[in-house]
């Protein structure tokens, strides 16, 4: 079960010299490392947190790069980013994470990167399960979920995002 958007998106690794890059505040040297002009969401302090985390998860694991955030482009155009968490863990579960940049919301894009990583994760042998955690107050992730087959699963607490939904469905 898959809903439809009007668009089609790819993904763009972001490297660990991009997130440096925007670490320093430095965008100019971000968008010249990734090849695309950067929204202003890529600067937020919510995105500032997520770019440290995920630079020193590289710098731990570097094996995590390609599950690890990425652009969202569609027609060209970053329209926001996305990725997962990590790699499958032993159980085959990745958790799928994506942003949606403002000038774009409401036009279908979340849609687009939930289905290219759905995608993503369907190709991949090791992965059998996809998780989404979002906030009961998020109505517009709880809906874009909505016609992808997700099954809530429980909850949980999260330290950055306090009560989350867990939702899960099969990678296939």
């Amino acid at each position: 079960m898959t809903t439809t958007s009007p668009h089609t998106v790819r993904f763009v690794e972001m490297t660990s010299t991009a997130l440096s890059a925007l670490l320093a505040g430095d965008r100019p040297a971000a968008q010249t490392e990734l090849g695309f002009p950067l929204g202003d969401e890529f600067l937020t302090d919510r995105a500032m947190w997520l770019w440290q985390y995920r630079l020193d998860q590289l710098t731990r694991d570097p094996s995590t790069f390609g599950w690890l955030v990425k652009l969202a482009v569609a027609d060209g155009i970053v329209v926001g980013y996305a990725g997962f968490h990590g790699p499958p863990d032993e159980a085959g579960m990745v958790e799928i994470g994506y942003t949606v940049d403002p000038p774009y919301r409401r036009q279908g894009f979340a849609k687009a990167i939930v289905t290219a990583l759905l995608e993503r994760a369907a190709a991949e042998p090791a992965v059998r399960t996809v998780r989404a955690t979002i906030s009961p107050t998020n109505q517009a992730s709880l809906a874009t979920l909505a016609g992808f087959g997700f099954v809530e699963n429980g909850e949980q607490w999260d330290e950055e995002d306090g009560l989350e939904l867990i939702f899960e469905r099969p990678s296939r």
